[in-house]
């Protein structure tokens, strides 16, 4: 039945790429029946499950429907919900905590399914870095997912978007009150300077020429916008050495290396699971271009780009046009 609550898996002594957890923890949701059809749909950068971030396409009636499918929603390691720099105890703590990979993340999302009883993924739905999930679970699990599906995101993650992390992690790392990660209290400088350095990137170049100001008239001034929509909910809701690992997570990403020994083709050529690939229009980091390159070694996928002028979140619920788009194809690429 359904279960909406967050939840908790401890793993005990769990093996990550940059050593070990002793009492390794992921947070997840889980929606409708466990006889139905499975869906994994794991978080992205800047989401977390006890702020609704997978609502957006969870529900009666939406892209992934409770009463068709158990649905299984997975807060990233790192993210401050699973285990991550904020919430291990030492000698772990803080910016001592061990690098994660994508594959330490889907390793262990295989075992909380097996924990619920689940043996088969009919799809793994994700968006950004939920997406660079889907794919990894399509390769390092081939024998268990029917389908992925791959929203504004990529199987590794490319050189422009890697250069492109360093700018936001060095503002966060020279904020004054960062203190190399051994802070006593949230370090809002260090923040927000993140937060002003990373917000650009999101948004396709067409979305500014009209349409900031508009969203209902919540952000009369281009710095209202920033403070409130980007600096508030960093420093709300985040950690700074929770955000830091998270993108080497992010700038990790690639397939290849989880078994080809960096064979992308090859790799991408070897996955059996059919694939809908879904990339916006006016994303600047995670391009249709990639996104066609990809589908073109993919045996068994299919391109959909967003017609969108809201770039990147044009994929992650920030506007009922996009996100009516996208649940069709979903829907769709499901039945």
């Amino acid at each position: 039945m359904a279960e909406t609550t967050l939840q908790y898996h401890h793993h005990g002594r769990f093996k990550v790429t940059g050593g070990v957890l002793p009492d390794a923890v992921t947070a997840y949701q889980t929606y409708g029946n466990v006889s139905n059809p499975c869906i994994v749909f794991p978080t992205c950068y800047g989401a977390k499950l006890g702020l609704g971030s997978q609502s957006y396409l969870v529900g009666e009636g939406k892209a992934l429907d409770p009463s068709k499918y158990f649905i299984v929603t997975f807060a990233l390691f790192c993210n401050g919900e699973s285990s991550s720099p904020s919430n291990t105890p030492p000698p772990y703590n803080g910016p001592y905590f061990p690098a994660i990979s994508y594959e330490d993340n889907i390793r262990a999302q295989h075992a909380v399914l097996r924990h619920l009883g689940v043996e088969k993924v009919y799809c793994v739905v994700g968006f950004s870095m939920g997406g660079q999930q889907a794919y990894h679970w399509a390769t390092v699990y081939p024998e268990i997912v029917e389908r992925f599906v791959a929203i504004c995101s990529s199987a590794r993650t490319s050189p422009h978007n890697k250069c492109f992390l360093e700018g936001p992690k060095a503002a966060l790392k020279a904020g004054r009150d960062f203190n190399d990660g051994h802070y006593t209290s949230t370090p809002q400088v260090a923040i927000r300077a993140f937060a002003r350095a990373y917000c650009a990137w999101a948004y396709g170049q067409a979305w500014f020429r009209g349409h900031l100001y508009e969203m209902g008239g919540l952000y009369p001034t281009l710095d209202a916008f920033m403070r409130e929509g980007w600096e508030g909910r960093y420093v709300a809701n985040w950690d700074a050495n929770d955000m830091l690992a998270l993108l080497d997570t992010w700038q990790r990403g690639d397939v290849s290396s989880v078994r080809d020994g960096g064979d992308f083709v090859g790799c991408l050529g070897a996955i059996k699971a059919k694939g809908l690939i879904m990339p916006c229009k006016t994303d600047l980091y995670f391009c249709p271009e990639d996104s066609a390159n990809e589908v073109s070694m993919l045996k068994n996928a299919e391109l959909v780009i967003i017609d969108s002028v809201w770039g990147h979140v044009a994929g992650g619920g920030a506007n009922p046009t996009d996100v009516a788009f996208i649940t069709k194809k979903i829907q769709e690429f499901l039945a």
